[in-house]
């Protein structure tokens, strides 16, 4: 029986500025995530995929943590592997080296592109121009190395990307103590196995996660809540079964005493009270969805102009 190869595109990239390194990856093919990305704070981040060699993932961030650039990494995972024509992989190592690998026998359409701390590769896509779009996407879009992946990822997808659909995808990177509680380097490990648009669910994910486990410089002066954006928190907190009074642009002591209980079951502790409150002062119009989707999405928007730590 064949094996299925993961129709993909995918990249593979570092910022330099927080020692954080990973990859972000969209395919016609479940749970992606389980296949394509290795990420290691301390070597480099790495996309196996066409038909993947899964070693190359464990071997080739052993072969960067022993000081190998990417280049030197792929040659050697290619090397000895005698199906390598049909393989594809992006390496970039935590020294900044960057490379990667089209075998001959990809299906088109295949192919990898390179720039300043990144590589972009796919195979069965629909146009070149998916990778060209990717590309740019990371090079211009503004904020931390998640948004820039996702942007990526949302490009790729808009110029043609995988030329037989959506199903999974998932983002996965690592930085030096960046895990729950500083215990390992998983920074973000976010993934949709199987998805009618992965991508946008990917992002709606990555937001919870990012509200609810990483951190971000605390901000010089908080707003608080009032007026309409106030009564429009409390109507949703209301719906949700927080608040028993009549939602108004007041924002007093019980009103407070609801915004913490929504805090507690919604395990945004990693966010005092009065951050909170700014966040969703500050996302509240920006945001989208109705209920606890467009709270988070609040949150999320009205944290966005702080720096993650």
């Amino acid at each position: 029986m064949p094996t299925p190869r993961p129709s993909t595109f995918s990249i593979v990239a570092r910022d330099p500025d927080h020692d954080a390194v990973g990859v972000a990856v969209q395919s016609k093919f479940v749970s992606v995530g389980s296949v394509v990305p290795f990420v290691s704070a301390d070597a480099g981040a790495i996309a196996t995929q066409s038909f993947a060699n899964v070693a190359y993932g464990p071997n080739g961030l052993d072969l960067l943590r022993e000081g190998h650039s990417a280049s030197e990494t792929v040659e050697a995972l290619t090397e000895a592997d005698d199906e390598a024509p049909s393989r594809q992989v992006g390496v970039v190592g935590a020294d900044g080296s960057v490379a990667a690998f089209t075998g001959e026998e990809c299906f088109d359409v295949a192919g990898d592109l390179q720039g300043e701390h990144y590589t972009v590769q796919g195979n069965i896509l629909e146009n070149h121009e998916t990778l060209e779009a990717m590309a740019d996407a990371f090079e211009t879009t503004a904020g931390g190395l998640p948004e820039r992946l996702l942007a990526a990822l949302h490009a790729g997808n808009e110029a043609g990307g995988d030329s037989r659909g959506e199903q999974s995808a998932a983002m996965y990177v690592a930085k030096p103590e960046g895990g729950y509680d500083g215990g390992n380097d998983r920074w973000i490990d976010v993934r949709v196995d199987d998805h009618e648009h992965p991508i946008d669910e990917l992002e709606r994910v990555f937001k919870i996660y990012d509200v609810t486990l990483l951190e971000r410089a605390e901000p010089e002066e908080t707003r608080s809540l009032e007026g309409e954006t106030a009564e429009a928190v409390l109507a949703t907190l209301a719906e949700m079964g927080f608040y028993e009074g009549t939602p108004s642009g007041a924002f007093g002591d019980t009103e407070h005493e609801a915004l913490e209980a929504f805090r507690g079951m919604a395990n945004f502790e990693n966010h005092s009270l009065p951050v909170l409150e700014d966040a969703l002062a500050r996302g509240w119009d920006a945001a989208e969805g109705t209920g606890e989707e467009r709270m988070v999405d609040a949150i999320w928007n009205g944290l966005s102009r702080l720096e993650r730590t």
